[in-house]
């Protein structure tokens, strides 16, 4: 967050603006990254927008112009170089792109690209998602057994839908920084990591 802090105020003179979305239901846990953070950062309980946009991988930023026209489709982009060693991205590079739109409205695609380049979530990507949010509630019900016999279900018919395995990991105790996150990690480049979005750095 603090890299795309910096970005913001980099840019704030060529109408550009960042906007965060957490997908999360834990506010507190939010509000405690966001210190000195003044760009909008929402929450997004339901993963509505994760759905909307077919985001199956976090981080990823979508580049929205004042038109509201996608421009950059789903992109695994950083804006630090925090995990550089496990993804081989220069977030210097990708800022660059950020850059070039920004200032230039330089564009790294097409419109006509662009439409093309995010898939469709699968059916049992849709299924995982809708078994995510009942597992979720049936959590904030206090009815751990059901919610847990569902989150493995979402998990099982999406396991390399990082908003769907990844993001359930603390709503179960477990910490998606730990052993577990690692196993997602493993599991995701032996499956040739699947995108629903833009490759490459």
């Amino acid at each position: 967050m603090p890299g795309w802090q910096a970005l913001q105020e980099e840019l704030a003179d060529h109408n550009f603006q960042v906007i965060a979305v957490a997908i999360d239901e834990d506010v507190e846990a939010v509000r405690a990254g966001c210190d000195g953070i003044t760009y909008p950062v929402l929450i997004d309980a339901e993963h509505i927008v994760a759905e909307l946009y077919a985001i199956s991988n976090v981080p990823t930023v979508l580049m929205i112009d004042e038109d509201d026209n996608i421009v950059q489709p789903n992109w695994s982009a950083y804006a630090s170089d925090t995990f550089r060693e496990l993804t081989g991205i220069d977030s210097e590079k990708q800022k660059d792109h950020i850059r070039a739109w920004a200032k230039d409205g330089t564009l790294r695609m097409s419109p006509d690209e662009a439409k093309g380049v995010v898939g469709d979530l699968s059916a049992e990507e849709e299924e995982a998602r809708l078994v995510f949010r009942i597992a979720a509630k049936l959590r904030r019900d206090g009815d751990t057994d059901g919610a847990e016999r569902n989150f493995e279900r979402a998990n099982a018919l999406a396991p390399n839908d990082w908003t769907v395995r990844r993001a359930s990991q603390p709503l179960r105790g477990i910490n998606p920084f730990g052993d577990a996150f690692m196993e997602i990690y493993t599991e995701f480049n032996e499956a040739g990591r699947p995108y629903h979005g833009v490759t490459g750095h």
